[in-house]
């Protein structure tokens, strides 16, 4: 839904050389045109407009003197700097440009009709006048030489088994004798010249030659392949055109035919069959096709016409169409009609081999005119409702236009049609933003036809309906009528006899003026006109627009934008400069485009299309190049992008990835938007989404979700972006337009949370709003069914920026709870009775379903009856509960109530058997009231409020209950329901512990049989956990005898001894058992050298110091000293190989600066069929099988944690095994300060100098030695290395790895504690002065 617009024109008007300009070819590196005449050569530069070569052909007889020679083919040759020239005479000539000198490089003596070279350059084919083809290389040699007539059909003829034949056929009115029929041949075209056309393949492997058969007179289209084969030959076709185009891609040839009634563009495939045709619009007999010609992308077919002559000395006008096809259908995009004189008449016509949509003419009065096109698509542009999002498609004289708010039809098809009295040339929409629906039609009799929305009078025969009309149909469109129709009156007119569109980038700016642009013919200069209606006092049927003011500009412009919200125009230079157009202003005035900085803005290539857009409060220039490179402002910004449009407050771009992205202009800087399109990752869902392949923006609808693509084949498909959606929603919900919005979430399949937590303090008041214009029961329970404790808009739909308006409401409270509690009370005030069942479901939504209020609800409902009209029975009631809630769970619910008549409601309308719960409901009505729950309750598991009912039965049935606490292991629940001082009390108390015992919890067992006077099972207890106090207390309360209590405490004792506590064993003994001696070893055991004393001395005992305390102390020093020396040797050992370790591995990583981290255990975390790992990594020693992915179960991962660091030589993580050898050495050093301080004090005590001195001085240099060892050990930067988080929730495993491999260090992550060094605390005193 593309139409071409003209960017630019280059004209070189009346260039001084003389003769009659027969042909043309371009030299594209240089720029300049070729130009043959019957006298020669000359070469032109159409920018500087100047002649830069003249070379004459008469002066070397090559071209008689008397002007009759013809120049036949110009072909420029790249490399050798020469032209190639063949004459109709017969002569192939090369000329150098540079040196200007001829040579006949070949002559033909029958003459040459057509010199063709192939599209590499690499053979050039002549047509000769007897009828032959030579073909050579580009050094003209020659390879062969055949006549174009062939009888042969060529390599590709069919081959026919015999079925199908046309004797077999059924032939309708015709009659069996048609298939007998002969074909009869027709002649060649009367006004056909009978030289035979030749053209080549894009890809230079096939070329196909028209010629007309001497034998039938009728033309035939042969196509031979490179190597000069005949490959096919066309079915016979009657009418057969001269004009020949092989399409560059290689699809089709086309080729015109004259039939009965009109006249066809055909198209012949590779093997010589029809395949496909159009109309061309004139009448039969009424033009000629002089040629054909593709683009250099096969998007465009341009038509080279030529009036017949009717009557001699008639004035011969020709024209320039140019055809594109689109979802099957040819549309006619652009016609150019030349006039009538003798120099506007076209001599030769060619597209640009480089730019595709630059086209080349030349005019008999030596008058060269250059087009550019590019693709556009025309497009209403209101950002309101009132906006229809129109859709202008050009197709000759008429203007197809789709509306796409209302209906969506794919083209050629459209809602309705405008027909002009000329072909079409420009479509724009009125830049009004109310009335954004009018349009202007300029068509090549430079005419602009108004036509604008509104209530017309008559019918306007004009405007057609296309795929919405029909018989018997109500239209609800609003078709625009025309208006009226004005010429252009220029302040020249003899300027338009030979450029036939004189103005471009036609914009209608106000209501009665337009802005147009015209390029200067003499030089790069551009001017830009305000076209105004001229004021007639007479109600003229034809208007007038009047120039009423220009201004100049230095420089080609190409491209024209307008905003409607800013009143701003830019323009665009050829060279990328962008201009400020002041329209506004009494003068005409223009100014570079400055950016917040002050400076000129330039996109550094031109760009194609280009807009306006606000963007963090700047107004800035969007554009993009033929390449796909998009710029804001002076900044390229992406170099991807097939299309874009901005929409209101967004901007919608299509990739070549095949995605859309849409990004918010309102609360966005140009930084976020240039860092969002660099970016490959997109962080918000909502930006992003896949589309087809290819597919391009066509429109958006104004104030909706609709987004329209285009495919490449013409077909459309319309989306709904996940930000226009949300963005569309978000304003209907702050214009508590909650009906729109809901029914738009509820297509969209958008989750309906959306309404509430997208401002939940606005909803909660105006629940009642959002009630009355939802008005269905039904949607409300949707809305209540998707109801969930999650904030959409922190997880599915986040802002793009946060707003501080939205306020949410109190944490503390449940968001379910609030809105169902909010919208029961708003539809019980409504209506209670329409509304019941949302009422009921409001009830079931809550966190804890009140699913015994919904029974109560439905049982009044039962009783009461359903006598208003609006009401609902407890019957649907119950049927729809059933869909909510699953039907056992609602009769467990009824049966919890206790109420038998709602149970046998219930029951009646589930799908339950009778014979299953009439039984049960009959045994328990039999039942006392409290066993009855009882009952009930452990049915439904309840087992606390069973226990509960079961208590109050009485005695005799404590045992069932008992049962049952130690069956559900209900102690502490039951515990309630008893006094503290009765026998049941005691029984669960008994029960209680002998459960906690069995749990392995003896002190909790032992403070449980305490309380309900059990001492012995106490006593067990706590004995078993070595509880000395409590077990001491239970032996009080049990009234032992002072040898059980002995034998008590030295079991005490042992157990104190086991966990190591010598201090409380030695008080048991010495104060139960009144053994203090064994009391002295055990504190002597366990190194209380200092209380091991006080017991001497308070019981007179000074002989043990010397049989005892004494040699324990010396003992415990060797012991420090050998223990100290081994600790001191360990830890020089270590140390000194970490360090040949470290210079190893620093050695061996600038051999191999690439090596990646050995494998270790972190491995794991990667998936094994991952690419990430090198594949000597995964080839090598440690190779696992795909079968390995899942995690290690516990006993693996335990006994690899054991050997993970290995401190053997060489081992792949030997360092961190001496780290982790070295930590341990100092840690358990700085654990025993406490222990050689309290040696050392009775060292000194008992006169043991020498020792202590030894101790303390061994203690004191190990302690400086690992000191001074710290920083060679535990190094800054490995410190560093280990320190980089690589590792959390948003890490992927190539994250992780790519980690490793920037750092080069090969530290695995769950082993990074290690490398922070212990610390040595410097302030515990641990030396004795009185030793120093």
């Amino acid at each position: 839904m593309r139409n071409l617009k003209l960017l630019q024109t280059l004209e070189f008007k009346d260039i001084q050389a003389p003769g009659k300009p027969q042909y043309f070819s371009l030299r594209t590196e240089q720029n300049t045109v070729l130009i043959g005449s019957e006298c020669g050569l000359i070469e032109v530069d159409p920018i500087t407009r100047e002649v830069k070569n003249e070379i004459s052909l008469v002066a070397e007889s090559f071209l008689p003197e008397d002007g009759s020679g013809c120049i036949v083919g110009i072909q420029d040759l790249l490399d050798q700097e020469s032209v190639c020239v063949a004459t109709a005479s017969g002569d192939v000539i090369l000329c150098n440009l540079s040196t200007h000198q001829l040579e006949c490089v070949g002559s033909v003596a029958t003459g040459i009709s057509v010199m063709s070279w192939s599209p590499d350059q690499e053979l050039v084919l002549l047509a000769t006048g007897q009828q032959t083809l030579i073909m050579m290389t580009r050094d003209f040699e020659p390879i062969m030489e055949q006549p174009v007539h062939q009888d042969d059909f060529g390599e590709s003829k069919f081959v026919t088994v015999g079925w199908g034949k046309k004797e077999t056929q059924f032939h309708g009115s015709e009659g069996r004798q048609a298939a007998f029929q002969m074909q009869m041949h027709e002649s060649a075209l009367p006004w056909d010249d009978h030289r035979p056309q030749v053209s080549w393949r894009g890809d230079g492997q096939f070329f196909a030659v028209s010629v007309v058969c001497p034998e039938t007179g009728a033309r035939k289209v042969r196509v031979w392949n490179r190597e000069f084969a005949l490959h096919s030959t066309s079915e016979p076709v009657a009418g057969l055109g001269p004009a020949l185009a092989w399409k560059p891609s290689g699809s089709l040839i086309a080729s015109t035919q004259d039939k009965p009634n009109q006249q066809d563009v055909v198209f012949f495939e590779k093997n010589g069959l029809l395949h496909g045709h159009f109309m061309l619009p004139f009448l039969k007999d009424e033009v000629k096709v002089n040629d054909l010609l593709w683009n250099a992308d096969s998007s465009v077919l341009a038509i080279w016409l030529e009036d017949l002559q009717r009557e001699e000395n008639s004035a011969l006008k020709t024209y320039v169409q140019l055809w594109t096809v689109g979802n099957y259908h040819w549309y006619l995009k652009q016609s150019l009609p030349f006039d009538t004189s003798a120099k506007s008449r076209i001599v030769s016509l060619m597209w640009d081999p480089v730019t595709p949509y630059r086209l080349h003419v030349l005019c008999q009065g030596w008058h060269y005119l250059c087009y550019e096109w590019h693709w556009m698509t025309d497009r209403s542009s209101g950002d309101n409702s009132s906006d229809l999002a129109n859709v202008a498609v050009i197709d000759g004289n008429r203007v197809l236009v789709t509306v796409f708010q209302q209906t969506v039809i794919p083209p050629p098809m459209c809602t309705y049609y405008l027909l002009l009295p000329h072909p079409v040339t420009q479509v724009t929409f009125s830049a009004h933003s109310k009335k954004s629906n009018d349009l202007a039609v300029l068509d090549a009799s430079n005419q602009i036809s108004v036509y604008k929305c509104g209530d017309s009078p008559s019918v306007d025969p004009t405007v057609k309906l296309g795929a919405v009309g029909g018989n018997g149909f109500k239209v609800p469109l609003k078709t625009p009528h025309l208006e009226k129709r004005y010429i252009i009156q220029f302040e020249n007119d003899e300027d338009k006899e030979v450029n036939p569109l004189k103005l471009t980038l036609l914009t209608w700016i106000e209501e009665d003026s337009f802005l147009a642009v015209s390029h200067s013919q003499f030089s790069p200069q551009s001017t830009v006109h305000r076209l105004t209606i001229a004021s007639s006092e007479a109600a003229e049927e034809q208007g007038q627009l009047i120039i009423s003011s220009s201004v100049t500009v230095d420089g080609i412009i190409i491209s024209l934008c307008h905003s409607s919200k800013t009143k701003s125009v830019a323009l665009q230079l050829a060279d990328g400069q962008i201009l400020k157009f002041l329209w506004e202003s009494p003068s005409l005035a223009v100014e570079p485009w400055k950016s917040l900085g002050g400076f000129p803005v330039r996109f550094p290539y031109p760009c194609t299309q280009t807009e306006l857009a606000v963007i963090g409060g700047e107004e800035c220039v969007l554009g993009l190049t033929d390449r796909c490179r998009f710029f804001i402002s002076d900044n390229e910004v992406a170099s991807n992008i097939t299309s874009f449009t901005v929409c209101d407050e967004f901007l919608l771009l299509t990739t070549h990835s095949h995605t859309c992205q849409c990004f918010s202009l309102r609360d966005t800087s140009f930084k976020t938007l240039q860092a969002s399109l660099c970016s490959s990752h997109v962080a918000n869902g909502e930006v992003l989404r896949k589309v087809e392949r290819g597919s391009r923006i066509v429109t958006v609808v104004p104030q909706d979700t609709k987004l329209i693509l285009q495919m490449p084949r013409g077909n459309l498909e319309v989306v709904h972006h996940r930000a226009l959606v949300l963005a569309q929603i978000r304003k209907w919900l702050d214009k508590l337009m909650f009906k729109e919005a809901f029914e738009c979430m509820r297509k969209l399949r958008i989750n309906l949370n959306l309404i509430h937590d997208h401002n939940p303090k606005v909803f909660l008041e105006n629940v009642e709003t959002f009630i009355r214009q939802i008005d269905s029961v039904n949607r409300i329970n949707l809305f209540f069914t998707e109801l969930k404790e999650e904030d959409v808009t922190k997880t599915m739909y986040p802002p793009s920026v946060t707003s501080s308006t939205h306020l949410s409401v109190d944490p503390a409270e449940k968001k379910l709870d609030l809105i169902c509690d909010a919208m029961r009370t708003a539809m019980e005030s409504i209506n209670p009775h329409k509304y019941c069942l949302s009422i009921l479901t409001s009830h079931v939504k809550k966190t804890t379903p009140e699913l015994e209020i919904v029974l109560q609800k439905v049982h009044e409902l039962q009783e009461n009856g359903s006598s208003v009209p609006d009401g609902v029975s407890a019957e649907e009631a119950l049927k729809y509960l059933f869909l909510l809630v699953d039907v056992n769970e609602l009769y467990d619910y009824s049966l919890g109530t206790y109420d038998f008549d709602l149970v046998i409601m219930v029951a009646e309308k589930s799908q339950k058997d009778p014979k299953e719960y009439l039984p049960f409901l009959n045994s328990l009505k039999k039942m006392e009231t409290n066993y009855q729950r009882f009952t009930i309750d452990k049915y439904l598991k309840r087992y606390e409020k069973a226990i509960g009912h079961l208590s109050k039965c009485g005695p005799e049935y404590f045992q069932e209950c008992l049962n049952l606490i130690k069956d559900k292991n209900l102690y502490k629940e039951a515990l309630k329901f008893y006094p503290p001082n009765s026998q049941q009390y005691k029984a669960i108390c008994l029960a209680y512990g002998e459960h906690l015992t069995q749990e392995h919890q003896p002190e909790t067992a032992g403070l449980v049989f305490a309380r309900c006077g059990a001492y012995e099972e106490a006593l067990s207890a706590f004995l078993a956990c070595a509880s000395w106090q409590q077990a001491l207390c239970m032996a009080t309360q049990l009234h032992l005898t002072k040898d059980q209590l002995g034998d008590l405490s030295r079991t005490l004792a042992g157990k104190l001894v086991e966990q190591r506590k010598h201090n409380e064993a030695a008080i048991v003994l010495e104060q139960y058992a009144q053994d203090y001696e064994e009391a002295v070893l055990l504190l002597l055991e366990g190194a209380a050298w200092e209380e091991a004393l006080r017991l001497v001395y308070k019981y007179n005992r000074l002989d043990i110091i010397e049989t005892n305390i004494k040699p324990s102390i010396l003992e415990a020093q060797k012991n420090y000293m050998a223990f100290l020396d081994a600790q001191t040797t360990t830890f020089s050992l270590h140390k000194k190989r970490l360090l040949v370790v470290r210079e190893l591995k620093e050695q061996a990583q600038q051999m191999n600066p690439d090596d990646e981290v050995p494998h270790s255990q972190e491995s794991d975390l990667f998936s094994e069929s991952s690419s990430v790992g090198n594949g000597s990594e995964m080839s090598g020693k440690y190779s696992h099988s795909n079968s390995r992915i899942s995690a290690r179960s516990s006993k693996n991962r335990r006994k690899a944690e054991r050997k993970k660091h290995s401190l053997k030589e060489g081992s792949p993580l030997e360092d961190l095994a001496l780290l982790e050898a070295l930590n341990e050495v100092v840690q358990s050093i700085e654990k025993l300060k406490d222990e050689v301080h309290r040696i050392l004090k009775v060292l000194f005590l008992f006169e043991f100098d020498q020792q202590g001195r030894e101790l303390q001085k061994t203690f004191d240099s190990t302690l400086q030695l690992m000191e001074r060892s710290l920083p060679e050990i535990w190094t800054l930067t490995y410190q560093q290395n280990s320190a980089i988080p690589v590792l959390g929730p948003n890490s992927t495993a190539n994250s992780i790895m790519a980690s490793y491999q920037q750092q080069k260090t090969p530290v695995p992550v769950l082993d990074a504690e290690l490398f922070v060094p212990p610390k040595i605390n410097r302030r515990t005193q641990w030396k004795l002065s009185l030793l120093e």
